[in-house]
């Protein structure tokens, strides 16, 4: 059974940074096929994802909001994978989730990932 635990979050004035990481279980993180991203949700909307990776292969993806800001990344062994926030703004205040899946069509399409984590809270306050 595969588990994602996320940590890190907090609270932040505008301007400031954060670090969330996102360890798995197992080996999941080496498999090439093996796609990892970063959702966040504000409650009563929808969640959206802001950042990818394939830790196989290294590419990353962005959403216009947060590119230039935040840069996802994986640890040297694949076992865990980053999003480092930096010039957080209010609008970043959600839920973060951690997601994993082998079968991920659209990066940032909710549906195509298998695994979550807890969610971790992150507030900026301005």
């Amino acid at each position: 059974q595969v588990q994602l635990v996320e940590s890190g979050g907090g609270s932040v004035q505008a301007g400031g940074s954060l670090r969330l990481s996102c360890a798995a279980s197992g080996d999941l993180y080496s498999r090439n096929a093996v796609a990892v991203a970063w959702f966040r949700q504000v409650a009563g909307e929808e969640r959206e994802g802001v950042a990818a990776i394939w830790p196989g292969f290294g590419s990353t993806f962005y959403v216009d909001s947060v590119k230039g800001r935040f840069t996802i990344s994986q640890d040297n062994v694949k076992t865990t994978v980053y999003l480092q926030m930096n010039s957080l703004k209010s609008e970043d205040t959600a839920i973060y989730y951690c997601a994993a899946g082998s079968r991920v069509g659209s990066v940032f399409r909710r549906y195509d990932y298998t695994y979550w984590g807890q969610g971790t809270q992150v507030t900026v306050s301005s």
